[in-house]
């Protein structure tokens, strides 16, 4: 069993204090953080924390991040943004 499906159970279930949509809001910001951690790796082409030639004029690599909240039906989800050196990233979710 998954941990997305031990923490419905866990919502659904009165021995807890989380309810439905708590364990819908975090399920939807791990989703959305992996998925924005993911778009940059493919962007630049290797993994976070990937040791690389730097001396390279044209390298791009990672440069830390930046993070802000949205709100939404299930509350605020927090992102991370990864971003890139040269700050040329942009997805569609930038702010």
């Amino acid at each position: 069993m998954n941990q997305f499906n031990k923490d419905i159970i866990a919502a659904l279930s009165s021995d807890k204090d989380i309810t439905l949509n708590e364990v819908l809001r975090r399920q939807i910001e791990v989703a959305a953080n992996q998925f924005l951690q993911n778009e940059l790796t493919a962007v630049l082409g290797y993994e976070p924390h990937t040791r690389i030639d730097r001396s390279k004029d044209d390298l791009n690599y990672q440069n830390g991040a930046y993070t802000h909240t949205i709100d939404n039906e299930y509350g605020e989800i927090h992102l991370t943004n990864p971003r890139d050196r040269p700050n040329k990233y942009q997805n569609a979710h930038h702010p």
